[in-house]
């Protein structure tokens, strides 16, 4: 392009500028995210939650982490690096001087602007002798004195400095590539070919390939494909999967697949070890052959989690592998739920009975199966395990706690037993202070302060619901068909919040009513060793349930291993969201989840009205993926009424009609309006 100048950077200043922002581009936002965190803080992190989650398998493997690990220093390494090499080009840029400056005549010549001629004149003779060659001077800088002078004191080099900004007249307009001249020297182009060659012919398909071939592997929830079409297949399969068929589907997960997941891992030793465990579990069913449910790898994925659940003792060479099976359960059984969700929406939608959709029992399994396999718990097991130091040989003492009222009635005195049964968590936290104590008698008080800790830390979710129906000038009546919308309020706190309340409540409740009626706590002996009938009855019935379940084998070994087998993974607390018909064991809205639940949130669950007027009697569920026992249930009830009949006229279609009448009248006056035109110009 004529009139125009393109040039690289030969002495390298330009390019500093390039190099500085790309370089803090990259170092600033690397140390934000990739800074190692403060040791110390972690510490005092893990310090202060160690009464809580001290016994919990993740927080062990973090205090046997061992200290000096060499990432985080070479972390720091790297950005340090990056920030000197930053510091340094920006130090760089600013002491690089301007190459393309303004051309000012008057500061060559050391004079302000407005000089008059006799002044520059004078200051040229002064500077003449200074830098003139023959005198010795600087021939460059004496040129530079000449053209100056000759801009100031010259009519055309004055005219040209003032239009073109040079004594000179118009120059071509100069553009600078900010990047080396050695970059397009001829010496080195077969280099710099290679290089754009590499860069962009291999590394970066490389890169969009692997992205791409990522990509269509997995879900948006990082699940892969596969695994969610085992689930849809036997989820189909099967509409009422109970729990020992779950357990199988969800070990049938392409992530613990050594072929599909390179994190999951197959040794020799397991065709040793996987045997011997499930003898000792003795209740897995090898002889039906259901690819890949009763592949190598998912029957090891299931052996481990039903050990898991019985909180066995299993070999130190597959304990890292089942706290990988573990870590992947709760987004395997979130997909699951998903999965179930989908099909009931399909069968739904189609009018073929033959589709059948999966059953209620099926949904509420899959979020039993996620509590069991945080807590490490059996289904039928009692939630009071989830605490620390409770084992099974002293369950039976805190599950029945016994007083014995003292009164005075016709001159004797009468022992009266009385019977609390603590079942769940709720009954242990409504107990006062030294009930609770008196239950936990067995328990140091270092022990028992730690189960006080991990109690207080539970949570305590209330719900307030409200049905009605948006968009609709009566949102309280519900009518047949209408979009139903149940608004549901979340409080969350802690039992520790509650204990005062609850306190407070008993201490009121049990207050004296009768004169001359004392409580008296019972001595330890007495509490271990008097009993009733139907205790026993009660406890046998417990046993049974449990024999059922295939836990007999391994009662003995869960109270020596219920301290290694807790969660295995830090995980925070989610929720299950959404109402059901228990009469007819249907789904009415789909399962909310809700992830962000810390003080209060507000959740808005949508359903289409039934197709009969009526009263319809709902149930709304909080299901927890984390904590056994602390689900809420809360009924609702719909009265669905009758449909509006539909408006012959409405004030809308009168405007439209109106409208139309307008039109039409305007259309006449036109015609009329012609009609007069025509008459005019048949008199002319």
């Amino acid at each position: 392009m004529a009139g125009q100048q393109f040039q690289y950077d030969d002495s390298g200043n330009t390019f500093f500028y390039f190099l500085t922002s790309f370089v803090g581009l990259i170092v600033i936002p690397a140390t934000y995210y990739l800074w190692p965190r403060d040791q110390n803080a972690e510490q005092i992190r893990l310090k202060n939650i160690r009464k809580v989650y001290g016994r919990c398998m993740w927080y062990r493997l973090r205090l046997l982490k061992p200290q000096p690990n060499i990432i985080p220093t070479v972390k720091k390494i790297v950005l340090l690096a990056g920030w000197a090499l930053f510091l340094f080009l920006a130090y760089k840029v600013s002491k690089t001087d301007r190459e393309y400056q303004e051309y000012n005549p008057y500061e060559v010549l050391n004079l302000d602007p407005g000089a008059t001629v006799a002044e520059i004149k004078k200051q040229y003779r002064l500077l003449s002798l200074k830098y003139h060659p023959d005198k010795g001077g600087d021939e460059v800088m004496f040129m530079r004195i000449a053209k100056a002078y000759a801009a100031l004191t010259d009519e055309e080099s004055r005219k040209n400095w003032e239009e073109f900004g040079n004594p000179d007249g118009p120059q071509a307009t100069s553009f600078g590539i900010a990047l080396p001249a050695w970059i397009v020297d001829q010496k080195n182009s077969i280099l710099v070919l290679l290089v754009y060659g590499l860069a962009f012919m291999v590394i970066l398909p490389v890169v969009v390939g692997s992205w791409w071939y990522r990509s269509i592997r997995y879900s948006g929830d990082q699940i892969l494909i596969r695994t969610t079409q085992i689930y849809t297949y036997f989820v189909y399969k099967t509409r009422n999967m109970d729990m020992k068929r779950l357990i199988m589907v969800l070990a049938g997960a392409s992530e613990f697949d050594p072929q599909y997941n390179k994190d999951a891992t197959s040794r020799p030793t397991d065709n040793i070890l996987i045997p011997q465990l499930i003898r000792e579990i003795g209740s897995i069913n090898l002889k039906k052959n259901e690819p890949p449910l009763t592949c190598p790898y998912s029957l090891k994925a299931r052996v481990l989690l039903l050990s898991h659940l019985a909180r066995m003792k299993i070999p130190e060479t597959l304990e890292e592998d089942q706290q990988f099976m573990l870590k992947k359960c709760p987004a395997l059984l979130q997909e699951m739920v998903n999965v179930i969700c989908q099909l009931i929406i399909m069968a739904r939608s189609r009018e073929e009975r033959e589709f059948r959709a999966p059953t209620l029992a099926s949904l509420e399994n899959c979020m039993k199966l996620s509590q069991m396999a945080v807590q490490g718990l059996q289904q039928f097991k009692s939630p009071l395990l989830q605490l620390p130091h409770i084992e099974e040989d002293n369950l039976r003492r805190v599950s029945n706690h016994k007083k014995i009222f003292l009164s005075l009635q016709w001159g004797y005195i009468l022992i009266k037993p009385s019977i609390y049964k603590i079942k769940t968590i709720q009954d242990l936290v409504s107990l006062k202070e030294s009930d609770r104590h008196n239950l936990l008698h067995f328990l140091e008080d270092e022990k028992y302060e730690e189960v006080m800790a991990v109690l207080g830390s539970f949570p305590y979710v209330t719900m307030d619901i409200k049905s009605q129906v948006l968009d609709d000038e009566d949102s309280n009546n519900i009518t047949v068909g209408s979009l139903v919308t149940v608004l549901v309020k979340l409080t969350r706190q802690t039992m520790a919040e509650v204990f005062e309340k609850e306190q407070s409540i008993c201490a009121a409740e049990e207050q004296p009513a009768e004169d001359g009626e004392a409580v008296v706590k019972e001595d330890e002996e007495e509490v271990s060793d008097k009993g009733s009938d139907s205790e026993e009855e009660e406890t046998n019935r417990e046993s049974q349930s449990e024999k059922d379940d295939g836990s007999d084998r391994d009662s003995d070994r869960e109270q020596d291993e219920k301290q290694n087998k807790d969660d295995e993974a830090e995980k925070q607390e989610w929720w299950w969201l959404y109402i059901a018909d228990r009469k007819e064991q249907t789904l009415i809205s789909m399962p909310y989840h809700v992830c962000t639940l810390k003080d209060t949130e507000e959740v808005e669950l949508k359903f289409p009205a039934p197709g009969k007027p009526g009263n319809y009697q709902y149930t709304v569920f909080l299901r927890s993926d984390s904590y056994m026992g602390l689900d809420q249930i809360k009924p609702l009830k719909l009265e669905v009424h009758e449909a509006k009949p539909v408006p012959e006229n409405h004030p809308q279609w009168d405007t439209a009609i109106e409208g139309d009448e307008d039109q039409e009248d305007s259309e006449g006056f036109e015609d009329s309006f012609e009609e007069e035109e025509e008459e005019e110009e048949g008199d002319d």
